[in-house]
């Protein structure tokens, strides 16, 4: 029993520390999903946009097709070196996309209101834009301000407060 406990509690984790050059490409793929269903409005889409985002909350790439594409094909094929960041700031990000994808998902769907499911949808575009082009984060930032207000403990993210701290000492 305590195996399948252990291996249950493995496949329901999120990987901390992550590679941010896993995490720019999967938020590159995120961006032309996006991109795709504002140009065509295939609401087809949206639904593997959200299972996506769900799987990558629920458990890192473990449970995430595209997570697994990246991690196991696209970037051990790069030219590029790991770059390790702290975890839960990008899970929270994950969250946020599950947040606008479903809605984005339910609105169309379940309510037919096509044009505030694709505002969503343009938001998620927006921000896996940010991430993939720039390393913006713009889940991590919400993270932080949410940290620096007490709302998130500090308990969360070790690596995160000790960077807080650096932040306000430096």
């Amino acid at each position: 029993m305590a195996a399948h406990t252990t291996t249950l509690r493995g496949v329901f984790s999120f990987p901390n520390p992550v590679n941010e050059v896993s995490a720019r490409t999967v938020a590159g793929g995120v961006a032309v999903a996006a991109l795709v269903t504002l140009g065509t409005r295939w609401p087809w889409l949206l639904p593997f946009m959200a299972y996506g985002f769900i799987a990558r909350t629920a458990s890192g790439p473990t449970l995430s097709p595209w997570g697994q594409v990246v991690t196991r094909v696209i970037v051990p094929r790069l030219p590029f070196k790991a770059k390790l960041i702290a975890g839960p700031p990008k899970r929270f990000a994950q969250g946020m996309g599950a947040v606008f994808t479903v809605g984005a998902t339910l609105l169309w769907f379940v309510f037919g209101l096509e044009i505030p499911a694709l505002v969503l949808v343009g938001l998620v575009a927006v921000a896996a834009t940010l991430e993939s082009v720039f390393a913006l984060c713009i889940g991590c930032r919400v993270f932080d301000v949410l940290m620096r207000l007490g709302i998130i403990p500090a308990t969360v993210c070790e690596a995160c407060s000790n960077l807080a701290l650096a932040r306000t000492q430096g």
